[in-house]
């Protein structure tokens, strides 16, 4: 029985609905956990039966989800920029040829998820590489660490080199293998993962189609309307779709438990489609300025209601962090005139990219029965935050102030059902 004593704040519901109730936020308060599940909040002392870890002054809250990132790119993380189909020809092709190799692999895999670990992040949906064993490393490492990963094998059957090409057969075939090796082992979940349209000929999209519809359960990511160029590029090689979506919507892509990354030159029947089928949005705001895509539009997706969550989005995403992504969306937002409160990111970094991810009764929030997966956040952790600290005038204000300011070096410690997976060095 271990109870974690500070600033406890998680979300009840997203603050765009009302956001006086939105969340619960406890000082001083204790987050109770038994065998590595939630059973309370409490504002007293739970008595001496309880292992008590003292985290006075800081904020406690539920660990980050990042719902988009590509572990493989871990290495080719702040590349010199190009646009988006010139990245993955000069960085990530040559990059992911190498994963091939067990061994670099698995070597990536353990840094990627150790590096998560170090910025709060205790869930994420990871694009892998076309090899099966990729992810085989990534799942294996995953379990080691009692972390939650949805991840799958890219298919891509056309415009890829060959040693990252397969088949449309052969891509069903050895997605279904690791389907029934992984998926619902433990924490993992397994994603069916055509790259985009434009790597994935009709039949392959077709195939993962059945493979969506044919293994309840399992989840389905990619990408969609990210770059103009992309975009103009999947109308040529499907003339008789109406739009990029209509693409995945037509192969039968679209629906609960798929997250479509990206998601920002879409028109309102695209929107509208998404809050239909329950597909949800993976917003990727430094990945998006860094290729120079464009700008997501948070008011839209607030209209249509369809889900959303945070994605880092390395190596097109030039940091791991959750805090250093809510801070770039916040600037998106300001480029679109449209408003991103403090409570809006940190809603989507935790219960928000649950719900986009159908696991809202496992993570993302503090409700009894939850896995205890906790970020501990130290709003004090270099001298400018400590100054800009004393002047805060509300919650919403350091919570701020953290995401525009704040780092790994926030990271006090990271919770992964329960348990400490990391602790901040000592300065």
């Amino acid at each position: 029985m271990l109870a974690l004593h500070g600033n406890i704040l998680h979300f009840l519901d997203d603050p765009a609905h009302d956001q006086a109730s939105s969340y619960q936020y406890v000082s001083d308060g204790y987050l109770l956990i038994v065998d590595g599940r939630i059973h309370d909040i409490s504002t007293t002392h739970p008595g001496d039966d309880w292992r008590i870890v003292d985290c006075t002054d800081r904020l406690v809250l539920p660990g980050f989800i990042d719902i988009h990132t590509h572990y493989p790119q871990t290495d080719i993380i702040a590349s010199y920029g190009e646009q988006l189909l010139t990245w993955l020809k000069k960085y990530t092709f040559p990059t992911e040829a190498g994963f091939a190799d067990a061994e670099i692999a698995s070597d990536t895999a353990e840094f990627f998820l150790s590096e998560l670990l170090r910025n709060g992040i205790t869930a994420a949906m990871v694009f892998a590489t076309v090899h099966a064993v990729s992810v085989d490393a990534l799942f294996e490492a995953a379990a080691r660490r009692d972390m939650c990963v949805l991840t799958g094998k890219v298919m891509m059957d056309r415009y890829a080199p060959d040693n990252l090409s397969d088949t449309a057969q052969s891509g069903y075939d050895d997605s279904l293998r690791l389907i029934r090796k992984w998926h619902g082992r433990g924490r993992a979940r397994y994603a069916i993962t055509p790259r985009f349209a434009v790597t994935s000929s009709p039949e392959q999209l077709t195939a993962a189609g059945e493979l969506f519809r044919n293994n309840p359960g399992v989840y389905l990511q990619s990408h969609v309307a990210e770059n103009h160029a992309e975009v103009d590029l999947v109308a040529k090689l499907f003339p008789d779709q109406r739009s990029y979506l209509d693409v995945y919507d037509t192969h039968q892509l679209l629906g609960e438990r798929a997250v479509y990354a990206h998601c920002i030159h879409l028109d309102e029947q695209d929107r509208q489609r998404l809050a239909q089928s329950g597909a949800a949005a993976a917003f990727c705001p430094t990945s998006n300025l860094f290729l120079g895509s464009g700008l997501f539009d948070l008011d839209a997706a607030r209209r249509h209601g369809f889900h959303v969550g945070l994605g880092a989005d390395v190596g097109g995403g030039t940091s791991f962090g959750m805090l250093q992504t809510m801070n770039e969306g916040y600037k998106v937002a300001q480029l679109g005139r449209r408003r991103y409160s403090a409570l809006d990111a940190y809603y989507q970094a935790t219960l928000g990219s649950a719900r986009a991810l159908y696991l809202d009764q496992d993570i993302g929030s503090f409700k009894p029965g939850a896995f205890a997966d906790v970020v501990v956040l130290d709003t004090e952790a270099t001298p400018l935050l400590k100054r800009r600290m004393s002047r805060a005038e509300s919650l919403e204000d350091v919570l701020f102030a953290l995401m525009m300011l704040g780092d790994d070096r926030c990271v006090e410690a990271t919770y992964v059902r329960g348990q400490c997976k990391h602790r901040r060095a000592a300065a």
